[in-house]
């Protein structure tokens, strides 16, 4: 159910995270949310993150908001990404975690490479009894962000695949087993956040446009399978809410996980089958690549193309995105194509400037092509010469 961009045409989103504020030093840690925000020192650091992301991107003029992933906490590489869920998720042995195992060999990352330390921060629980929500809170963290603005704000969640593969299991005899137990767990929360009205809920990095360079995940599970398990995850959420289904390449420390470019268009005809609404593709980083193949494949459903990279510090120029918008809707609809970052940027690596001005960039990049499309502008407040602190003649 199209909520957010029923209607909407070149709507603007972020994907999800922002750069951390350097005194947001309180950390959720093992402490349920709802506790959490009963410690005043947490409640107003939260509150006063999730107030400048809120504020920074209806400054921007973006049409879909975030609350930055304010719940994760400071950890090496965005780890708490995965972290949250599996220390709040009930069916975890959480008072000992311990570090994940790798096989000899299956290392992709060797020491002295800087995503090394991401791997040994894999510290984590381990399963050792039926997986359920626990207490992962959704709604009240999506309702912590929604009361400060009235546009629609949208709120992400990994996918059951990649929490499955995280860590090591005492209970679940076949891994897949553990996913779909993952899969079941995560849709009774994301239900229940739909019903409490939350617009657009956003399902993080299925597997499936990794799987032509991986391999079938556990060996087992390829591309068909993984469009099952995402659609269970999502059963029942698009009676209800507007469902997108996030995909790119990773970016934890605001790295590249893989040496060379890669190519969407083994997977399209899979990612095309999920049950979602609106689907996203890291774009900016590979040129762009595959805007006639996404075009060509992804049939009916909304397409949110990134225009904006988050591995570089180099902010976008806004007339270099209305060039790649104008290329991206000589394949895609107008109607259907919205514009979005990468990913997330804030995985320990971007300051608040940088995504502060690569939003901006996005809006301004987007008016450019509306304007020359007869479409309504967005009012970016953040770039309003009115305001400008220079002294001009």
């Amino acid at each position: 159910m199209l909520r957010a961009t029923d209607g909407v045409m070149l709507a603007t989103a972020l994907i999800g995270s922002l750069p951390r504020p350097e005194w947001f030093t309180e950390n959720l840690g093992q402490r349920s949310f709802l506790q959490a925000m009963v410690d005043a020192r947490y409640r107003e650091q939260y509150t006063d993150a999730v107030g400048v992301y809120v504020k920074d991107q209806e400054a921007a003029g973006l049409d879909i908001l975030t609350d930055g992933d304010a719940h994760f906490d400071n950890e090496v590489g965005g780890r708490s990404w995965a972290g949250y869920s599996l220390f709040h998720m009930d069916g975890f042995e959480k008072g000992v975690p311990s570090p994940a195992t790798y096989k000899v060999g299956g290392v992709g990352f060797p020491m002295g490479h800087v995503l090394h330390d991401y791997l040994e921060a894999n510290v984590v629980p381990r399963i050792v009894g039926p997986v359920g929500p626990g207490d992962l809170q959704y709604t009240s963290m999506w309702k912590a962000a929604q009361r400060m603005t009235r546009k629609p704000v949208k709120f992400g969640t990994i996918v059951p695949e990649i929490l499955a593969a995280s860590v090591e299991d005492d209970y679940y005899t076949d891994p897949v087993e553990r996913v779909f137990a993952l899969s079941a767990a995560l849709n009774e929360e994301l239900n229940a956040l739909a019903d409490a009205g939350c617009p657009v809920i956003q399902l993080e990095e299925p597997q499936i446009h990794m799987t032509p360079a991986r391999g079938p995940a556990f060996g087992k599970l390829g591309m068909a399978e993984l469009v099952e398990v995402f659609d269970r995850t999502v059963a029942g959420l698009r009676d209800k809410t507007e469902v997108w289904c996030h995909t790119c390449w990773g970016n934890p420390s605001q790295q590249r996980m893989f040496r060379d470019v890669q190519s969407y268009a083994p997977s399209l005809e899979y990612l095309n089958r999920v049950d979602a609404d609106v689907i996203t593709f890291e774009s900016c980083s590979s040129g762009h690549i595959d805007l006639e193949a996404i075009g060509e494949r992804i049939a009916d459903k909304k397409i949110a193309i990134g225009m904006i990279d988050h591995h570089t510090l180099q902010v976008e120029r806004p007339d270099e995105i209305a060039e790649n918008i104008r290329e991206a809707l000589k394949y895609i609809p107008v109607e259907r194509l919205i514009l979005c970052s990468d990913c997330g940027m804030g995985r320990e690596g971007m300051s608040r400037r940088h995504a502060r001005y690569k939003m901006v960039s996005l809006v301004l990049g987007t008016n450019i092509v509306r304007r020359e499309l007869g479409l309504p502008e967005a009012d970016c407040l953040a770039a309003d010469e009115r305001y400008s602190l220079l002294v001009t003649e």
